[in-house]
């Protein structure tokens, strides 16, 4: 199943996707995680958006909606000001409490 995380309305296509609800501070909260690909003339827009780290995610396909934050995140490239470079994010988000 393709899968749109849309983090403050930026749609992502994502792979990986997978969702469970965890306890925290005596509430039952949302967690994603997925895996998405960012070339290197979207990087700029997404490392932005990352940097924020206060997010309304809507992911449609799963009747998900909430404000989360990230709780982890990687990428397997530093330098994606490099022309046709790609790099491949893990991203880990938590609704807030």
């Amino acid at each position: 199943m393709n899968v749109k995380v849309n983090i403050n309305n930026v749609a992502i296509g994502v792979t990986n996707f997978q969702q469970e609800l965890i306890q925290e501070e005596g509430k039952e909260l949302h967690k994603i995680s997925f895996d998405f690909k960012v070339k290197s003339e979207q990087s700029h827009e997404i490392t932005t958006l990352l940097y924020k780290n206060n997010f309304i995610v809507k992911v449609e396909e799963k009747g998900l909606e909430f404000p989360a934050t990230i709780s982890n995140y990687s990428t397997s490239i530093t330098d994606l000001t490099v022309e046709s470079a790609v790099g491949d994010f893990k991203l880990e988000l938590i609704e807030k409490v």
